[in-house]
């Protein structure tokens, strides 16, 4: 089999590119591990930043987005028992997010590469990539019994933290950096109205929580939880009582409950590879980049990822430049530090750090009530949750 890009991973950076990439002209086909049950069964994010939406226009699948996503134009902070309003579009001239799940995301893809005729390969076994340091390399993998391979122009590693693709960059030209975090997120999906319009991010003493949704009828919640806990240990009374705790008198009086559809823990790291470009391969989303999910980045990072990568491909191919290309990974991690960076400090001012002792609480309550009292405070907050323009700083 013949194609320009070999995309490897079907997640949402893999669908997007290869949308993007149709629209553009540029043949590609994606090769994903999993079924796509499995790929749509990914509970994610859901703070979509303008970038983000604009780039799903830009692929032709932002109808349903429009129709069914929830526009916000502010969020709350909650510490000291007391609720503080971010107003977005105030503070940033107008800009403002939309609450649409990852899930909903991957499906419009799934669906418009579907209606397209598109190839993807689902159920893949023992995905590889080869010779991407020569300007021939190619992509195997295993399916009905059979090894196909696949040749092409180039490889974009879309296929995740645990992907075969970084996994392959020779050890001696890769650096990552990490940071994990002493504690994890117990996230809790309900079929139940969101307790309050917009998102509320908690500051307490018995740890973080965050009140979010996924449309009027279902919410998403997520509580501080130590990383040695397991979710068996958590039962749906019990993730709702502590859930009332860490809230106000007021949220915590109008929080309807209600069975769990799905829950689960996740770790939090900061993790960025360098580069993201090896040769004729190159990395996106998740597979150069981890996030901490205080402050919804992760989904937003990748999509830039993949708009810059789509746009070099083009170049490359409509204009025979291969500036797009060589800039690729410097234009990405600029952005991509940037995004860590606020994650990270996000995630260091709302969460409970047991071991940093009672100082660590008294300097968090400080800097959030000067943050809260401080116009500038305010605008940083607001200009970096609803994403900075991609030509930032460029």
């Amino acid at each position: 089999m013949r194609t320009q890009i070999a995309i490897i991973g079907a997640g949402p950076s893999g669908l997007l590119l290869g949308q993007l990439l149709h629209k553009a002209g540029i043949d590609a086909i994606i090769v994903e591990r999993q079924s796509p049950d499995y790929v749509l069964g990914r509970i994610r994010a859901g703070v979509l930043e303008q970038v983000a939406i604009d780039l799903l226009d830009e692929a032709g699948v932002g109808q349903r987005m429009h129709s069914e996503g929830l526009v916000h134009s502010g969020f709350d902070m909650l510490f000291n028992n007391k609720r503080h309003r971010i107003d977005l579009e105030k503070l940033t001239g107008g800009k403002k997010v939309m609450v649409y799940g990852q899930t909903e995301v991957t499906r419009d893809l799934m669906d418009a590469r579907t209606a397209a005729g598109l190839p993807t390969v689902y159920e893949a076994a023992n995905v590889q990539v080869h010779d991407f340091d020569t300007k021939a390399p190619s992509v195997t993998y295993e399916k009905d019994g059979l090894t196909h391979t696949v040749q092409c122009d180039f490889i974009a590693g879309c296929d995740g933290f645990h992907g075969v693709c970084r996994a392959s960059a020779p050890r001696s030209a890769i650096k990552e950096y990490e940071k994990v975090y002493p504690f994890g997120w117990l996230g809790l999906l309900s079929d139940t109205p969101p307790v309050h319009h917009e998102l509320i991010y908690v500051n307490h003493p018995r740890g973080f929580a965050l009140c979010s949704q996924r449309s009027a009828t279902r919410s998403r919640y997520y509580l501080q939880v130590p990383l040695t806990d397991k979710v068996e240990q958590w039962s749906d009374d019990t993730f709702w009582s502590e859930l009332k705790l860490r809230l106000d008198p007021e949220a915590a009086e109008k929080l309807v409950t209600g069975p769990s559809i799905e829950k689960s823990i996740a770790p939090l790291r900061s993790f960025v590879t360098e580069p993201l470009r090896f040769g004729r391969m190159f990395l996106a989303g998740d597979a150069g980049h981890i996030v901490p999910p205080t402050g919804a980045k992760g989904l937003n990072l990748a999509a830039t990822d993949v708009k810059y990568l789509a746009s070099a491909f083009a170049e490359f191919y409509q204009d025979n430049t291969e500036a797009g290309i060589d800039n690729y990974s410097e234009r990405c991690l600029k952005r991509i530090w940037r995004a860590e960076r606020f994650s990270w400090w996000f995630t260091s001012i709302m969460h409970n750090f047991d071991g940093e002792g009672a100082i660590n609480g008294k300097l968090q309550q400080a800097e959030l009530d000067y943050l809260m009292h401080s116009e500038s405070g305010l605008r940083t907050i607001a200009e970096n949750y609803v994403g900075l323009p991609l030509n930032f700083g460029e």
